[in-house]
Protein backbone atom coordinates (compact mmCIF):
# COMPACT_ATOMS: atom_id res chain seq x y z
CA UNK A 1 0.00 0.00 0.00
CA UNK A 2 1.35 3.74 -0.83
CA UNK A 3 0.31 6.55 1.45
CA UNK A 4 0.08 9.61 0.18
CA UNK A 5 2.44 12.00 1.71
CA UNK A 6 2.35 15.63 2.76
CA UNK A 7 5.41 17.55 2.52
CA UNK A 8 4.89 20.89 4.37
CA UNK A 9 5.12 24.61 2.52
CA UNK A 10 8.65 23.95 2.07
CA UNK A 11 8.23 20.50 0.50
CA UNK A 12 10.12 18.96 3.39
CA UNK A 13 8.78 16.26 5.68
CA UNK A 14 10.25 15.20 9.69
CA UNK A 15 11.54 11.78 9.91
CA UNK A 16 12.60 10.12 13.10
CA UNK A 17 14.61 7.68 12.89
CA UNK A 18 14.87 4.80 15.22
CA UNK A 19 17.01 1.68 15.99
CA UNK A 20 15.23 -1.23 15.09
CA UNK A 21 16.45 -3.54 17.55
CA UNK A 22 16.54 -1.55 20.76
CA UNK A 23 13.64 1.36 19.95
CA UNK A 24 15.62 4.09 20.73
CA UNK A 25 15.10 7.29 18.95
CA UNK A 26 18.38 7.90 17.17
CA UNK A 27 17.77 11.37 15.41
CA UNK A 28 15.36 13.56 13.87
CA UNK A 29 15.90 14.75 10.35
CA UNK A 30 14.15 16.63 7.18
CA UNK A 31 13.67 14.57 3.75
CA UNK A 32 12.49 16.21 0.48
CA UNK A 33 10.92 14.36 -2.13
CA UNK A 34 14.41 13.31 -3.51
CA UNK A 35 16.32 12.80 -0.44
CA UNK A 36 13.11 9.92 0.20
CA UNK A 37 13.36 8.70 -2.86
CA UNK A 38 17.12 8.23 -2.73
CA UNK A 39 16.19 6.60 0.77
CA UNK A 40 14.25 3.86 -0.73
CA UNK A 41 16.35 3.24 -3.93
CA UNK A 42 19.75 2.92 -1.25
CA UNK A 43 18.09 1.98 1.75
CA UNK A 44 20.12 4.11 3.51
CA UNK A 45 18.72 7.25 4.79
CA UNK A 46 19.26 9.91 2.75
CA UNK A 47 17.86 13.46 4.00
CA UNK A 48 17.66 16.96 3.39
CA UNK A 49 20.03 19.59 5.18
CA UNK A 50 18.44 22.93 6.03
CA UNK A 51 21.27 24.43 7.45
CA UNK A 52 23.37 23.50 4.02
CA UNK A 53 20.40 23.28 1.61
CA UNK A 54 21.35 20.28 0.01
CA UNK A 55 20.89 16.48 0.23
CA UNK A 56 23.17 14.89 2.64
CA UNK A 57 23.20 10.75 2.74
CA UNK A 58 23.86 9.94 6.50
CA UNK A 59 26.84 8.95 7.41
CA UNK A 60 28.79 9.23 3.93
CA UNK A 61 31.35 10.99 5.87
CA UNK A 62 31.67 9.30 9.24
CA UNK A 63 30.80 5.87 7.93
CA UNK A 64 28.07 5.70 10.67
CA UNK A 65 25.34 4.52 7.54
CA UNK A 66 22.08 3.92 8.32
CA UNK A 67 20.48 0.85 6.55
CA UNK A 68 16.50 1.23 6.40
CA UNK A 69 14.76 -1.67 7.22
CA UNK A 70 11.21 -0.16 7.40
CA UNK A 71 9.70 3.32 6.78
CA UNK A 72 6.09 4.31 8.25
CA UNK A 73 3.97 7.30 8.61
CA UNK A 74 1.69 8.74 10.88
CA UNK A 75 -2.15 8.96 10.69
CA UNK A 76 -1.82 12.46 9.17
CA UNK A 77 0.55 11.66 6.75
CA UNK A 78 2.86 14.26 7.89
CA UNK A 79 5.60 12.60 9.64
CA UNK A 80 7.59 9.24 8.90
CA UNK A 81 9.16 7.26 11.22
CA UNK A 82 11.97 5.64 9.89
CA UNK A 83 13.47 2.13 11.63
CA UNK A 84 17.27 1.13 10.73
CA UNK A 85 20.16 -0.66 11.72
CA UNK A 86 22.62 1.80 12.18
CA UNK A 87 26.39 1.92 11.65
CA UNK A 88 27.56 3.52 14.84
CA UNK A 89 26.59 6.60 16.48
CA UNK A 90 23.50 8.86 14.83
CA UNK A 91 24.96 12.08 16.44
CA UNK A 92 27.56 14.10 15.34
CA UNK A 93 29.16 14.76 18.73
CA UNK A 94 29.56 10.71 19.24
CA UNK A 95 26.54 10.17 21.44
CA UNK A 96 24.60 6.79 19.90
CA UNK A 97 21.37 9.42 19.72
CA UNK A 98 20.31 12.92 19.46
CA UNK A 99 18.44 13.04 22.28
CA UNK A 100 21.29 12.63 25.27
CA UNK A 101 20.40 15.83 27.09
CA UNK A 102 17.79 15.82 29.43
CA UNK A 103 15.39 19.05 30.28
CA UNK A 104 13.59 17.77 32.77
Amino acid sequence: MKAEINFDLNGLIPAIVQDVNTNQVLMMAYMNQESLQLTLEKRETVFWSRNRNEIWHKGETSGNIQKVIEIKIDCDADTLLILVQSAGPACHTGEVSCFYRNIL
